[in-house]
């Protein structure tokens, strides 16, 4: 074709690009038809006799049965781990200690495609989240608390510091992995053993690395692997062996663990949950900023107990925020979380889904505007669109409750101390975001916002370096860091 003949053509030009599927291969994932209990370094039926299965929520189809720990199955996993801390784990020299933990990190890292496929295939979240966030951080924990682990004296001189003992941990079910290795590694590192339960719908990752943990040759009984629902949970939080309990998940549960621990001398973290405020001033970098929006309540379909599943934006630029961030909900693309081109998900479980579609219904019936982009939702699984709802008021329910799923509200202010106001207009107090070119309006917002991490310019970046928790309903304690040890440490 001349050059003539190419500005004579008139041939119509794609308005957006067409992504063909790229699903990852699910071969390089083996399952078993039917899980044990991991305890004392081998796999034990449950003496409780109950297994369930556990689902695909992308597919609904089943992946395997599942042991469901009774009291007896609990209490054979904490004398597991009193006879391993007291039989060597607790006593062998901290650099030995480290190099298990170096060994389970390359270990994670290696086998790294395979635990990517199995998290998102359990759990529901994109591949691309699993392979890029997921992992390389589960991994990078516990290369971080092998690097602490002969070096306690330290990171906290002066005070002699000594393991606990056994360490109760129960993880939820939206980052499985990764809470995993945020309570085990530095658990560990300090020189305790954990039973650890993880959530009943997503186990399937922490029984794989019960393997890792084989092939690291960890002394037996070190790690013990209990799966269940709440009553395994409420059994080791109650155990008498069990000398420190970590617990992420909801608010009302948090409440009860610690009601049940009152007076027992046991040490607690709770890490709960988030109704975090994403503010955005007038002189901020709009498109990057939109870019954080997106990725601070769709990220892992808002599955986050820090999402910024409420955006505070300036009124000045309230109608550019909300023209160019609508814009970029078009572009999200929602199916097959083994799908490499997916930016969202499946929600998790039928029963959230149900939770999402009840709070959405109320902020719909209280007055609030909602806006989902176009989007075919697959036929099978359990689906939400990306959605966005403004003229909203501080009282609705879509503004005080944690929704956990992709659900933004919007709301406005006008002055930095408004601003301040409404971000702390909650009972929650884990996470906030701050947008602005301004360093002194950064440092200002932060010492006045009350929340446990503040993200500036940016949202929902971690590093196994700085510590992460929250105030008020979100909880106590510190996890990452050199504060995520101390909870795992006695002091004489």
């Amino acid at each position: 074709m001349t050059d003539i003949e190419k500005r004579q053509d008139r041939s119509p030009v794609p308005s957006a690009f067409d992504y063909a599927p790229a699903p990852e291969s699910r071969d390089v994932v083996t399952l078993e038809d039917r899980y044990g209990l991991f305890v004392g370094g081998e796999w034990v039926e449950p003496k409780s006799g109950e297994h369930e299965q556990t689902i695909s929520p992308s597919s609904e189809e089943p992946l395997a049965e599942v042991a469901y720990a009774g009291p007896e199955d609990v209490a054979l996993a904490v004398d597991a781990g009193r006879e391993a801390f007291e039989n060597g784990w607790s006593d062998i020299s901290p650099a030995e200690r480290a190099k298990y933990l170096y060994r389970i990190a390359r270990i994670l890292q290696e086998r790294s495609r395979e635990f990517a496929v199995l998290e998102s295939l359990d759990g529901g979240k994109p591949i691309r989240e699993s392979r890029d966030v997921d992992l390389p951080l589960s991994a990078a924990h516990f290369f971080y608390y092998a690097g602490w682990a002969d070096k306690l004296e330290y990171a906290f001189p002066n005070r002699n510091p000594k393991p606990l003992g056994v360490a109760g941990q129960i993880i939820p079910w939206n980052f499985p992995l990764l809470m995993l290795s945020w309570k085990i590694a530095p658990a560990l590192a300090a020189g305790n053993t954990v039973v650890l339960k993880p959530a009943e719908s997503t186990p399937l990752t922490a029984l794989l690395f019960c393997d890792v943990v084989r092939q690291a040759e960890l002394p037996p009984g070190v790690v013990n692997i209990v799966t269940g629902d709440g009553r395994a949970g409420a059994e080791l939080v109650k155990h008498p062996g069990i000398d420190k309990v970590a617990f992420t998940g909801s608010t009302e549960v948090g409440k009860e663990i610690q009601r049940a621990l009152a007076g027992t001398g046991k040490k607690l973290t709770l890490e709960l949950g988030g109704k975090a405020a994403n503010i955005i001033f007038d002189d901020a970098p709009l498109d990057q900023a939109v870019e954080g929006i997106i990725n601070g309540i769709y990220f892992n379909q808002g599955h986050v107990c820090c999402a910024g599943s409420r955006l505070l934006v300036q009124e000045s630029i309230y109608e550019q925020v909300i023209a160019k961030l609508k814009r970029r909900m078009g572009t999200l693309r929602v199916g097959d979380p083994l799908d490499k081109n997916t930016d969202i998900g499946a929600i998790n479980s039928r029963e959230q889904l149900e939770k999402i579609k009840e709070l959405v219904a109320a902020g719909e019936e209280e007055g609030a505007e909602i806006f989902q982009p176009e989007c075919r939702l697959p036929e099978k699984g359990w689906w939400f669109p990306p959605t966005v709802f403004t003229n909203v008021v501080q009282s609705y329910r879509i503004a005080q409750e944690e929704i956990f799923g992709p659900v933004l509200s919007v709301l406005t202010f006008r002055t930095p101390d408004e601003a301040v106001e409404k971000a702390n207009n909650t009972p929650y107090g884990l996470s906030a975001g701050v947008w602005t070119e301004k360093g002194s309006r950064i440092l200002s917002m932060a010492q006045r916002l009350r929340a446990g991490v503040i993200w500036a310019n940016t949202y929902n970046r971690f590093d196994p370096a700085s510590p992460f928790g929250g105030y008020k309903e979100s909880g106590f304690g510190r996890e990452g860091g050199r504060h995520g040890l101390e909870p795992y440490l006695k002091f004489e």
